[in-house]
């Protein structure tokens, strides 16, 4: 394990356990922010303690958070963080969210870790060694029809837009299940084999980060709506191997024939 990877699994334990002091409280404090989403006390809390462990470490790497400013980097590197992924889920007292820690090094996504603290869950990737949630390691499913997959998604619009033919989106009613098992857990639920696909239509490179590294170590694919695998985005979808290969290969000859 490199010092990059522990130093994130340290501080994503450490974060998560800011967090469950205030989950679950009636007296918690939401603020709004310029755009509109909520965030909390905790919110700001956990990203304060993640960027001041990783810059006591690695001074000259950037940092890039949803809560604060962003550090320029010196090197190269650049960590992501989302303190608390899935904050109306926190808000409301629901298990699912997560803390997110991503490393990008030279434009290209070297780590992935995500920490449930209300759950139990912790996983956690690297470039070339594999998947793992609490120390075993984590493989996506194997399933190919899309019938027979399950399908998670977070946005309310992915069911309410209007009739669209992206292949994405025909999965709303092609897939076996459909569920708003949303957020960082939905892609969670890809990595481990426990759901086939994870749709969100809007994202955020924090939002995205961590959890690349570990779809893709865990043997799926993330792209957004056009195909790539990129943080930023039209939005992004996580996918098995059978199935998220399928559906860009759909996308790309639909963006062909535009």
């Amino acid at each position: 394990m490199t010092p990059e990877l522990q130093l994130a699994l340290d501080l994503a334990e450490q974060a998560g356990k800011l967090t469950l002091g205030y989950f679950g409280r009636k007296s918690l404090q939401v603020f709004s922010k310029r755009d509109a989403t909520p965030v909390t006390e905790a919110d700001r809390k956990s990203e304060e303690l993640i960027r001041n462990g990783i810059s006591a470490k690695f001074p000259g790497d950037g940092l890039f958070g949803e809560e604060f400013e962003d550090q320029p980097s010196d090197n190269g590197r650049r960590w992501i963080i989302d303190p608390i992924d899935g904050t109306r889920s926190f808000i409301h007292g629901v298990p699912l969210y997560g803390v997110m820690i991503g490393l990008e090094v030279d434009g290209r996504l070297r780590l992935g870790v995500i920490n449930f603290p209300a759950l139990g869950e912790l996983y956690n990737a690297e470039s070339g060694s594999g998947a793992f949630m609490n120390g075993t390691e984590v493989r996506v499913s194997t399933i190919a029809e899309p019938g027979a997959a399950t399908v998670v998604f977070t946005e309310r619009e992915y069911l309410l837009d209007p009739s669209s033919d992206h292949p994405v989106d025909r999965l709303r009613t092609d897939a076996g299940l459909v569920r708003g098992w949303g957020d960082c857990y939905g892609h969670m639920l890809v990595a481990s084999g426990r759901a086939e696909v994870a749709v969100d239509k809007i994202m955020s490179p924090w939002d995205c980060a961590a959890i690349i590294p570990i779809v893709t170590e865990a043997g799926g694919c993330c792209f957004d709506y056009r195909g790539r695998m990129v943080i930023d985005g039209q939005g992004l979808v996580s996918a098995n191997l059978s199935i998220g290969t399928a559906l860009i290969e759909e996308i790309s000859n639909a963006e062909a024939g535009r």
